[in-house]
């Protein structure tokens, strides 16, 4: 059953996308405020994929910022990375380098202000991530960052990667920290979704200026509390 329904969920969903796609790219070269509407229409699609044809719903325990902050988040499933422009208001997500060659996408994620970072290119990697940071940051945006690197099974604690501190300590952000369960609902590596709650635990916000030690961890303490 299992199988079946994400099967379904598979085919609305992706089928469903190529509008909100090609308005993207369109905005992307046309009109921003078109390809921003387009991006939070397809993350809203996304979740009422889930919600009517997985039977996953989405819960919030906590309360998210009202202010520009940098969200550090648990990353177990895709599932997290499209629903952000829903769960946020204009989010710039730092994601890797490789998505921006994509012909077309790499266009709209630039102009929408997503932010790339090459894991391979080192120090000169952090200034270009920071330089765009802090642009996102002067138009009252708020930053996702997922500190771990990469997607997780749920239950693993990866260190964090390096360019979480230096983000943090360069911007001078408060620090939002939000763990997920949604590995959970999809193991890594499986194929299907099972039905339940998708949470995000917002943890309590950390100010900036602590120690790099300090503040790593209450990061990583934060946004592994779901883990069992």
């Amino acid at each position: 059953m299992f199988l079946i329904r994400s099967l379904l969920f598979g085919i609305i969903f992706y089928i469903g996308s190529v509008p909100y796609v090609l308005a993207a790219l369109l905005g992307a070269y046309i009109s921003r405020p078109l390809l921003r509407s387009s991006v939070y229409g397809w993350s809203k699609f996304h979740h009422d994929c889930a919600k009517w044809l997985l039977g996953i719903k989405v819960a919030v325990d906590g309360k998210l910022s009202e202010e520009p902050v940098l969200y550090a988040i648990k990353h177990e499933a895709m599932f997290e990375t499209i629903d952000m422009p829903r769960l946020f208001h204009l989010p710039a997500v730092i994601t890797k380098r490789e998505l921006f060659d994509i012909p077309g996408w790499g266009t709209a994620a630039e102009t929408y202000g997503m932010i790339p970072v090459d894991r391979d290119a080192g120090a000169s990697a952090l200034r270009a991530m920071i330089l765009q940071a802090r642009k996102i940051q002067a138009e009252g945006r708020p930053i996702v960052i997922f500190p771990e690197g990469t997607r997780v099974p749920h239950g693993e604690r990866p260190p964090l990667q390096s360019g979480f501190a230096g983000l943090y300590k360069l911007l001078g952000l408060p620090v939002v920290p939000i763990a997920v369960n949604s590995g959970v609902l999809t193991p890594k590596g499986k194929p299907w979704w099972k039905p339940g709650i998708m949470t995000y635990k917002v943890g309590e916000t950390i100010p900036p200026g602590l120690p790099r030690e300090e503040v790593e961890a209450r990061v990583h303490a934060a946004i592994n509390v779901l883990n069992n």
